[in-house]
């Protein structure tokens, strides 16, 4: 950044020098900490300097636009945060020494980090994990037809894996199309049972035998852990040709929230069915992949 080549001018490096006496003092900062908060202060002097500004006489658009300056730059959102929380220190102690009559940074908001989009699988792709679980509990061994169950019923209801591993037995029910989860909070909700994970759990019980968890096994919790499930899932991924690093039990979870927003579901529904608090946290659901953009042009344009 350019911005980081220019030096404050020199009638007021003594109030950054008071400044900085005043963090060794009274905060105890190291040496470290106090090379930062100097690097980032003369990199915020030297904007303000370009704009006309002294550094101690800046207000809030003299901040923003040092914001906006980094932005632009290229800096980190946590680069920016952490030269903005100088900066509002800074001034903030010429407030409180009276070397000034007002503390702007209060006024500029922070960088928000923008929140990365979750990994998800496509269609073809579950299908084909789920069409390999299959075929490898037809075959008739316990331990891959209890990995059909979990597999089918992480994507049939988009459970997290904690809700997953420690199911009741009672949980899934023959005769109906909906199952109570108990989540986060002890809050239950109901999410779906499809027919293929009602099979898959019928044809678990079979071999499995009576149990108060649908997955027992000989942990401390009496369930399966979400580790050793974890390990079953990258399995499975490289036997049906996936990137067993791009398949977690949240990326299927993720997948099943995908997949019903792209296909129309009201997003109020999905936040139900995922037991998220806020519907923020539902929203990063609403990115659509090109390929189904692709597909939507070729079956719904007049041209297409």
């Amino acid at each position: 950044m350019q911005a980081t080549r220019s030096k404050a001018p020199d009638a007021h490096l003594h109030l950054i020098d008071a400044f900085l006496e005043m963090m060794a003092v009274e905060k105890a900062a190291s040496p470290h900490t106090l090379a930062a908060y100097r690097h980032d202060l003369l990199t915020f002097s030297g904007h303000c300097a370009r704009r006309g500004t002294a550094a101690d006489r800046a207000g809030a658009e003299d901040i923003t636009s040092f914001v906006r300056a980094m932005a632009a730059d290229g800096a980190a959102v946590s680069t920016q945060n952490r030269r903005l929380s100088a900066v509002r220190r800074y001034l903030r102690f010429l407030y409180a020494e009276g070397a000034r009559g007002d503390d702007p940074g209060a006024q500029v908001a922070s960088p928000k980090k923008t929140r990365p989009l979750p990994k998800v699988l496509s269609v073809e792709e579950v299908d084909r994990l789920l069409t390999i679980a299959e075929e490898a509990a037809q075959r008739g061994d316990p331990g891959a037809i209890r990995r059909a169950a979990l597999v089918e019923l992480l994507y049939a209801g988009g459970l997290r894996v904690s809700e997953l591993v420690g199911l009741p037995d009672a949980a899934p029910r023959a005769e109906s199309d909906m199952m109570v989860v108990r989540g986060k909070g002890e809050k239950e909700r109901v999410v779906p049972l499809s027919r293929h994970a009602k099979a898959a759990v019928a044809r678990w019980r079979a071999v499995r035998g009576p149990s108060r968890f649908m997955f027992p096994a000989t942990s401390q919790t009496g369930h399966l852990t979400r580790q050793a499930f974890a390990r079953e899932l990258k399995a499975l991924a490289g036997a049906a040709g996936l990137r067993a690093e791009s398949v977690s039990p949240h990326v299927l979870r993720h997948a099943f929230a995908t997949h019903l927003v792209a296909r129309g579901a009201d997003l109020r529904v999905v936040q139900a069915l995922l037991g998220h608090q806020d519907i923020a946290t539902t929203e990063i659901y609403t990115h659509v992949g090109t390929d189904h953009l692709a597909s939507v042009v070729a079956d719904c344009h007049p041209l297409g």
